[in-house]
């Protein structure tokens, strides 16, 4: 509760503080946090949902954290951080580095697709296509970036999409020389890091989700389903790609597997706000919450598979499923 006002007198301003030391102000009338971790794609379908969050519990200061997937669980796992709720771009993730010291549960509840993005201002723009992009991408004079595949799923789904690329065109060497162009140089903890370089012109093409293309207004190239890590038609060719990551310990790698792509949520099993952590994480997964992630380019998951399903909270059963591991 603030007191400050143009016509308060120091009397009265003394009274209030004081007041507010010594606990005149009751804890329902403070403002409570809720502290969420989350892929940098997720950023504008979250800060969305955090809206309508808002308008139900204007009371919650969300304080939302952006960072590569991997990183943000690792906040949870290595550092300790506390965290309400934590939004992946790949389940893998939760599955791998959270679950289950760490958490109880794993929802999955949508889907993206990795495509490229670029500007009017890039280089070869009209002659770009699904067919040639990788001509264009290996010429000298183009510069293209991608996320770290140690931080971020983008990261090492865009491995993965040069390897299954190499296949689907039969082109012996296509992923080696593209994984080698341009070294370190364009890489970055996330691929949304990499968004103002592209819009200021430093590159011209950027791997990405099709999802953040969209909300940023870029030019989209998509690639070959049996590229883009998109349809589950496809889930025995994606399996054939493969990308090693760091592991859980220092000096430890862990092999990453080809699969579509699936977002998930989960609860941290000691979260600060654990009842505004349901209330936001079933928002999310309500029809509304679905039509926020419909409206801002990802396909929601309804019901929402769930490992672990017998450990969900139940505010937010109704709106999943067993998972089928």
């Amino acid at each position: 509760m603030r007191y400050a006002t143009r016509i308060a007198c120091f009397a009265s301003t003394v009274l209030a503080l004081a007041a507010l030391t010594c606990g005149g102000v009751s804890p329902a009338s403070r403002s409570s946090e809720l502290i969420i971790f989350h892929a940098g794609s997720l950023a504008v379908p979250f800060r969305d949902v955090s809206a309508a969050f808002n308008r139900k519990y204007p009371d919650v200061v969300v304080k939302a954290e952006a960072a590569g997937s991997r990183d943000s669980a690792r906040k949870i796992s290595d550092l300790g951080r506390p965290c309400d709720v934590l939004g992946s771009a790949d389940y893998e993730v939760v599955a791998e580095l959270l679950m289950p010291r760490y958490v109880n549960f794993n929802i999955s509840f949508a889907t993206n697709e990795l495509a490229i993005a670029y500007t009017d201002k890039s280089r070869l723009a009209d002659r770009i296509d699904s067919n040639n992009w990788y001509e264009v991408l290996l010429r000298d004079d183009v510069s293209f970036g991608r996320a770290d595949p140690n931080r971020d799923p983008c990261g090492y789904r865009t491995m993965m999409a040069f390897q299954l690329a190499e296949k689907h065109y039969k082109k012996h060497g296509l992923a080696k020389r593209l994984s080698q162009k341009g070294g370190n140089k364009y890489i970055r903890p996330k691929e949304t890091d990499l968004l103002a370089l592209l819009e200021s012109g430093e590159i011209d093409y950027l791997f990405i989700y099709r999802s953040v293309i969209q909300q940023h207004g870029l030019k989209l190239l998509r690639l070959p389903d049996r590229i883009n890590l998109s349809s589950p038609r496809y889930s025995s060719f994606y399996k054939q790609a493969r990308a090693s990551v760091t592991g859980t310990k220092p000096g430890e790698t862990t092999e990453m597997q080809g699969a579509p792509i699936v977002y998930a949520v989960t609860i941290p099993r000691n979260p600060p706000n654990r009842k505004m952590a349901e209330a936001w994480v079933a928002l999310l997964l309500s029809p509304e919450g679905r039509g926020i992630m419909e409206k801002n380019g990802q396909k929601a998951l309804s019901p929402a598979p769930a490992d672990n399903y017998d450990k969900l909270p139940a505010s937010l059963k109704r709106f999943c499923a067993r998972s089928r591991q």
